[in-house]
């Protein structure tokens, strides 16, 4: 079986949305061009890590082909997902790259693993084999300008922090009844 690629060179839309309330959304990744829709399910910290990876990215790209960073021209989108949303895998790796002659920002998103390698696992035909299983499944690319990217870190972030808000003592999620702060001997915290 060969892997499906769901790619997108310069989507008229790339957003990280979620469905649900605050404790119990599911993020997406969802990219669009015309009336073609591709949305990927991902974790909440792999959002995050995308929004902050991408401008340590592109300031770093800044600095080593000495210009500024490009200004973000685009207005912030905050449309909520396109619907239908259908999920077409979970997220698992992530990779992000530059293309320094198309000056194109390049994140590939691959389905999780189905199967992984037994650690017991000394058969070398066994081994080939997980591998091989491996290089199937999908993978969502796409393909942004600079500005894109930016515009992308800056709703993620706005995106994660509109969830539960933090306990100033143990970092976890306070829910709206509360939480047992460990920090705290379990005594309940509240907002």
């Amino acid at each position: 079986m060969a892997r499906v690629v769901h790619s997108y060179d310069d989507p008229d839309r790339f957003v990280a949305g979620t469905v649900g309330e605050p404790g119990a959304r599911t993020f997406f990744l969802q990219a669009r061009t015309g009336t073609r829709l591709t949305s990927v399910a991902c974790e909440k910290e792999q959002v995050m890590a995308l929004a902050e990876r991408l401008d340590v990215m592109l300031d770093e790209v800044a600095r080593r082909f000495e210009r500024e960073p490009k200004p973000v021209t685009e207005i912030d989108d905050t449309d909520p997902l396109e619907q239908p949303i259908e999920e077409e895998f979970r997220a698992g790796t992530m990779t992000l790259a530059w293309e320094a002659d198309t000056e194109r920002v390049v994140i590939e998103v691959f389905a999780v693993a189905v199967q992984a390698i037994d650690p017991e696992a000394v058969d070398a035909e066994a081994v080939a084999a997980a591998l091989e299983s491996s290089e199937e499944g999908e993978v969502f690319i796409v393909r942004i300008s600079e500005q894109q990217a930016r515009a992308f870190a800056r709703r993620a972030v706005a995106l994660v922090a509109a969830g539960r808000p933090n306990c100033p003592f143990c970092g976890r999620p306070i829910d709206p009844e509360g939480h047992i702060c460990p920090r705290a001997n379990g005594y309940r915290r509240h907002v």
